[in-house]
């Protein structure tokens, strides 16, 4: 899936149990975010700063928590763990490899390490770097001193690798129970199980197969893809696609409705320039016509002469 600063990404086969979202690959979590569930993956967890997650973390692989972020549950890793400055732990840490601390991080329920632990000094890592450059020039090391600075821009910008499958939260989302918000896109991949009403800006897109446990409301497009479950209503300012067999318990209501025949809503239609009503067989014919002028047709019904 590539990724997207800008779009909350929900890989294939996650779901969204009553207090904890259990998903596949890393969770990255964006600045000053509010999560109202735990969260358990076979990746690893990064979690960016002022963030809040009510729940506990639980990863096969690392956990990283930057400043001023809270952590309301337990955090079990079986890799390192990394806790910037002023990071608050309200359960308790366990982890099967290295322990990396901040300045002034609070752990309520005490910890247990098996690999080795480092408390970093409360004095930025800038300020060493600025008095250790001051010591050099003092010495009149000026070549050691250009080298160390190109280092450190050779350094700069580069990305933190993540796996191929990842879930992403950006900056300034809140995922609820009962209210979630998402400042730009929302992407939910295949057969997914969500839990929330979600107020998007951007637009949503639904993989096959996925169920929705609450309402959605975007500013933009929503797509619906086949097999799909929305128990709530879908509010849309741009276009709604509704594919096959997707299946709406309330209301719909968008600038312009695509509603699959095979697909069903319980709840009232309302579109502003009309809904248009699509078929299966739109579909055949479309594709019997591109095999045609292909003569994939005539190739097929020689392979059954010939059997």
């Amino acid at each position: 899936m590539v990724f997207d600063r800008k779009t909350f990404i929900v890989p294939d086969k996650t779901r969204f149990d009553e207090r904890v979202i259990v998903t596949n690959g890393d969770v990255v979590v964006g600045d000053r975010c509010q999560i109202q569930f735990g969260i358990k993956t076979d990746g690893s967890i990064f979690v960016g700063e002022h963030v809040t997650v009510e729940g506990g973390l639980e990863a096969d692989g690392d956990i990283r928590v930057d400043i001023f972020s809270v952590i309301g549950g337990d955090v079990i890793s079986n890799g390192n763990v990394f806790l910037g400055e002023k990071t608050r732990v309200k359960g308790k840490l366990s982890l099967k490899g290295d322990l990396d601390v901040g300045d002034n991080v609070e752990i309520e329920k005490g910890f247990e390490a098996k690999g080795w632990i480092n408390i970093r000094s409360p004095i930025p890592i800038v300020i060493y770097i600025f008095i250790y450059l001051v010591q050099l020039l003092k010495m009149g090391r000026s070549e050691e001193i250009d080298k160390i600075l190109r280092e450190l821009e050779e350094n700069e910008g580069k990305t933190m690798p993540i796996s191929e499958v990842f879930l992403f939260v950006p900056n300034d989302s809140v995922v609820g129970v009962q209210k979630s918000s998402v400042n730009n896109n929302l992407h939910i991949g295949k057969m997914c199980k969500i839990l929330g009403n979600y107020d998007v800006k951007g637009n949503i897109f639904i993989e096959d197969n996925s169920v929705m446990y609450g309402s959605l409301k975007s500013v933009e497009d929503v797509y619906c893809g086949k097999n799909v479950i929305v128990h709530g209503n879908i509010d849309s300012n741009g276009e709604l696609k509704i594919d096959e067999k997707t299946f709406v318990a309330g209301n719909v209501s968008a600038d312009k409705i695509f509603l699959s025949k095979t697909a069903s809503v319980n709840g009232t239609l309302l579109a502003k320039n009309g809904v248009s009503f699509t078929t299966d067989v739109k579909i055949d014919i479309k594709e019997k016509i591109e095999r045609y002028e292909k003569n994939a047709d005539i190739v097929d019904e020689v392979d059954k002469i010939l059997e």
